[in-house]
């Protein structure tokens, strides 16, 4: 399992993961409907589960990843400001590259 995160979502990322009441948490990519062969995503800050995968990234966050959802292998996280402020995450390695 695999995970990428952009310089810019680390920045807003870590401001979340440092509060005091996400002591003990990691960051979990979610699958929030999937459809064909491509999948939306989202965020949550959660504590891992029995069949989740912990992955560490360049970045030094550490994300949940479960693993019986092959989408969520090579995804990635980034945070614009433009058009609109806040967080993208697309799965590039299995033809996800933005909304549609």
């Amino acid at each position: 399992m695999n995970c990428k995160i952009t310089r810019n979502a680390a920045k807003v990322l870590k401001l979340e993961l440092d509060k005091p009441e996400n002591e003990g948490k990691l960051l979990r990519v979610v699958i929030t409907h999937a459809h064909g062969d491509h999948a939306h995503y989202g965020l949550d800050i959660d504590t891992p589960k029995d069949n989740d995968t912990v992955v560490s990234t360049d970045k030094e966050i550490d994300v949940i990843l479960e693993n019986d959802q092959p989408l969520l292998d090579g995804v990635k996280i980034d945070y614009l400001y433009f058009p609109e402020e806040g967080f993208v995450i697309t799965n590039p390695s299995k033809g996800n590259h933005g909304d549609h």
